[in-house]
């Protein structure tokens, strides 16, 4: 029998990996390992290795699924990183473009924006002046 206390049949701190032939898991002090206490009367220990074997195996493609997912999702990142680099790029070149032409004829719209806000005002004052006889 292996080490572990009993009390009602169970091991205190049983996993729900409790097989019905005697064989159960516990987990240890280590997050990583898990201890087996098998009970050599009650179970098949080739059954419980081939179980084992299944489960190892089943896990074993679940960590293959997550590995390749998780591939697919760092080329889909560095692809739409990449994206991301040539339309700031493109940005900022358009704005560097944009100022450039401000520039060079930032003199002739703020004179335009002054003429259109002197006549602007000048046809309120009369339309003010006119509407009040």
């Amino acid at each position: 029998m292996a080490s572990g206390s009993r009390r009602g049949g169970d091991f205190y701190g049983a996993s729900p990996y409790r097989s019905r032939d005697g064989l159960s898991t516990r987990q240890s002090a280590s997050s990583d390992e898990i201890q087996l206490q098998i009970d050599p009367m009650t179970g098949d220990l080739d059954e419980e290795v081939t179980g084992l074997r299944k489960q190892v195996r089943q896990l074993r493609n679940v960590a293959q699924e997550i590995q390749s997912e998780a591939k697919f999702q760092n080329n889909f990142l560095n692809e739409l990183q990449m994206t991301l680099i040539k339309a700031q790029a493109g940005v900022k070149n358009n704005m560097r473009r944009l100022n450039k032409r401000i520039i060079q004829q930032g003199s002739n719209h703020v004179v335009h924006v002054v003429v259109f806000a002197l006549v602007c005002f000048t046809v309120v004052y009369f339309w003010s002046k006119f509407s009040q006889r």
